[in-house]
């Protein structure tokens, strides 16, 4: 989905929603944001101006095969559902699967895994495409923004290793900035920090892909909860939900229009 004002050769955030199949919160708040988007550009100040200024990119369900099966056989399922001759395993985690430390630390190579990495660094078509339209767009694309579920976290590279990124001061600021922002409406808290240390190392990650492509702005976010209903977050959740993550992607989208490099 791309949502655009006239203008051509703008700069441009793109957000993917969706790529674990199970986190139900995810796709959802892709869809508030479109909706928010096109029904409050021309009334609201923050939103008028980032449409004026830049394109904004929305993939509501990466993993849409897999996100279709957690409706229809196990609520539970978390990869892609591709398949491969000669095991019955079926699916990789596709956010293990980019090119970025690919199959190093906390991944795996069993095809049965959770976290199994594919067969090679983008062997899933999701993966493919996604990593192929950023490739495309990199000179205006500034801002990745890639939504998860569940532990409350604003992450930002790196995962694959314990090194800070060459951004790590300002990245961290930014993000302290968008929590805070997000924590206003409901009192959520989240913490923020790179994914290594903040929740767990993890090779092949999409944030971290996007940075080392040259797209500074790039964050993982993971939604409510912390753990007590997990990837089964009640409905009467999902609106505050939205409405408080919305904040924290209007805080970071304000901040790269007026840090655009």
């Amino acid at each position: 989905m791309h949502i655009k004002k006239t203008g051509s050769g703008k700069n441009a955030i793109f957000m993917d929603c969706g790529i674990h199949a199970r986190e139900w919160i995810s796709p959802a708040f892709c869809q508030w944001f479109v909706k928010e988007a096109v029904s409050t550009y021309g009334s609201d100040p923050q939103m008028t101006s980032l449409l004026d200024q830049m394109d904004v990119y929305v993939l509501p369900v990466i993993n849409i095969d897999g996100y279709q099966y957690t409706h229809t056989s196990n609520r539970m399922w978390r990869k892609t559902r591709s398949r491969k001759s000669g095991t019955s395993c079926i699916g990789a985690d596709p956010n293990r699967n980019f090119n970025a430390g690919w199959c190093t630390l906390g991944a795996s190579s069993n095809p049965c895994s959770d976290t199994f990495c594919g067969y090679s660094p983008e062997s899933e078509i999701e993966v493919k495409n996604v990593a192929d339209f950023i490739r495309k767009n990199k000179g205006i694309i500034k801002a990745y923004l890639t939504i998860h579920s569940y532990s409350q976290l604003l992450l930002f590279p790196y995962s694959y290793t314990y090194e800070l990124a060459a951004d790590h001061s300002e990245l961290m600021k930014v993000a302290e900035g968008a929590s805070s922002a997000l924590r206003s409406l409901y009192g959520t808290r989240y913490t923020s920090g790179p994914g290594a240390t903040t929740i767990y190392p993890a090779a092949g990650g999409s944030d971290d892909w996007a940075y080392d492509l040259g797209v500074k702005y790039s964050y993982t976010f993971e939604l409510r909860d912390t753990g007590r209903y997990g990837f089964l977050l009640p409905e009467s959740q999902i609106q505050p939900t939205c409405e408080e993550t919305m904040l924290a992607v209007k805080y970071i989208a304000a901040y790269v229009q007026k840090n655009i490099y």
